[in-house]
């Protein structure tokens, strides 16, 4: 028992590697994710005093004991036996099939990185980008939503931006929850998005296994008091108006809700809008040519960032004008089944897009493009146009941002913004929409058409073709 050992060197290396390995991971990890979990647990407590909704124990689970939890779903149980017998499978193949899909919509929320990163990195790009504005903040019918409601805001999807200005807009009141599309699975947008609290939507997966565990899942943050934010449009807005909206989350949501019985789910409408979205020309070019997705590729990501460093180191950088930020009215959904609409995704769709469009914020560009769009031609008559659209825009309620409170200054803004990318031509008084800035002037026009027809003297309908 006490002979000695003779023994290579490396094997005594690989030894004492693996002995290492063991201690830490039965030992040492254990107790420094313990020790971690203990400050983060402190940390998140002190955040939560600031914040007027305080995440939510759900949110802050650890990821896999969520994905047990969802996969041992009744609902998700008998959405793996129906699957199975359907596909002439065994179940524990189908059961697979639902944990891996379950592994892939379950996000990994990070206290840290949301408020420490991600809440500085959206100020930072939305202020170096637009000049941002809070157009309508209706901070009495927001702060009057009882605490123990669960709150999903419901905005209009304009730009991938939408992401960026409402995340650092609301951080104040809570973290919110995303559903985002299968463009943000690559490196490193996924790990981040994870880490944000968002959950990825395959829309290619069809089958009705993987919509259960999609609908519990939602359904499970949504009776948690999880605070969310869903694009009822389903995609970015191709023609600059506001589209019909897409029922899916949103009635995983009513499916779920029994009046009485589940914690009470209040939809906050946020309307959104730009003097000039990034994505315009390839939205445009998608209208026209009929095309429904986008392939996502970094290139041209690190493409416009170089640019946009160029361009800043040789002074030359423009921020793309004003980003405006509208909240409208709450709309309790025990209200809204309280009035007849038992089970009606429809209507509740409907009513929120509706809500959405009375508080857009019209914008310089669009309140400019507006104007042109309807046969305006000259500088003069712009000017009339959009004051007295201005004007009665107040009278009806519409929110209109007029930088410096003066409409001339409004008209110049819009101007300079379209003429920079050579969509309109100046000659003295008359102006003239360039060939190529027809399809782009009709996409902003389009954004507040439904605002300012109703207004104006000679309504039109705009097209992007």
């Amino acid at each position: 028992m006490t002979t000695p050992v003779t023994l290579p060197l490396w094997l005594f290396i690989l030894i004492l590697l693996f002995a290492a390995v063991t201690f830490a991971s039965h030992f040492l990890f254990p107790s420094v994710r313990w020790f971690l979990r203990r400050r983060l647990e402190a940390a998140v407590e002190q955040l939560n005093t600031r914040l007027a909704r305080p995440i939510q124990p759900f949110k802050l689970a650890r990821r896999m004991d969520t994905v047990r939890r969802l996969i041992y779903d009744p609902e998700v149980a008998q959405a793996i036996a129906d699957h199975a017998h359907a596909n002439g499978i065994r179940e524990d193949v189908a059961f697979q099939k639902a944990e891996r899909y379950a592994r892939e919509i379950v996000p990994g929320f990070s206290a840290f990185t949301y408020f420490s990163f991600a809440i500085r990195v959206a100020r930072l790009l939305s202020q170096s980008l637009y000049r941002v504005r809070l157009a309508h903040a209706n901070d009495p019918a927001l702060e009057s939503v009882p605490t123990t409601s669960t709150v999903i805001f419901v905005m209009n999807h304009r730009s991938n931006m939408d992401y960026v200005l409402v995340t650092w807009l609301v951080a104040e009141r809570s973290a919110l929850a995303y559903a985002v599309g299968e463009w943000a699975r690559v490196w490193p947008l996924r790990q981040l998005v994870r880490a944000m609290g968002g959950y990825f939507i395959r829309r290619r997966y069809n089958n009705a296994l993987y919509r259960r565990v999609l609908a519990r899942y939602v359904q499970m943050a949504t009776e948690a008091g999880v605070t969310q934010a869903v694009f009822p449009e389903g995609g970015l807005s191709r023609t600059g108006a506001l589209g019909k909206p897409k029922l899916g989350l949103i009635s995983y949501i009513l499916d779920g809700f029994q009046p009485g019985v589940s914690r009470d789910v209040v939809f906050v409408p946020v309307a959104l809008n730009y003097d000039r979205v990034m994505e315009d020309r390839n939205l445009i070019d998608a209208h026209l040519n009929g095309t429904r997705r986008f392939r996502f590729s970094v290139r041209p990501i690190y493409r416009y960032l170089r640019r946009q460093i160029w361009l800043r180191l040789t002074g030359r950088f423009h921020r793309y004008g004003y980003a405006a930020v509208s909240f409208g009215d709450p709309l309790s959904l025990t209200e809204f089944l309280s009035q007849g609409h038992v089970d009606d995704a429809e209507a509740l769709g409907a009513n929120l897009m509706d809500r959405i469009a009375r508080v857009m914020p019209v914008t310089p560009v669009p309140l400019v493009a507006h104007a042109l769009a309807q046969g305006v031609t000259s500088h003069a008559a712009l000017t009339r146009r959009v004051a007295a659209q201005i004007a009665a825009a107040d009278a009806a309620g519409i929110t209109v941002h007029v930088p410096r409170a003066d409409p001339d200054y409004t008209v110049e803004v819009g101007l300079r913004g379209l003429m920079e990318r050579r969509m309109i031509t100046r000659d003295g008084d008359r102006i003239e929409v360039t060939d190529p800035g027809r399809p782009i002037v009709a996409f902003y026009a389009n954004s507040v058409a439904h605002l300012l027809d109703p207004i104006s003297e000679t309504p039109k309908v705009v097209s992007c073709e």
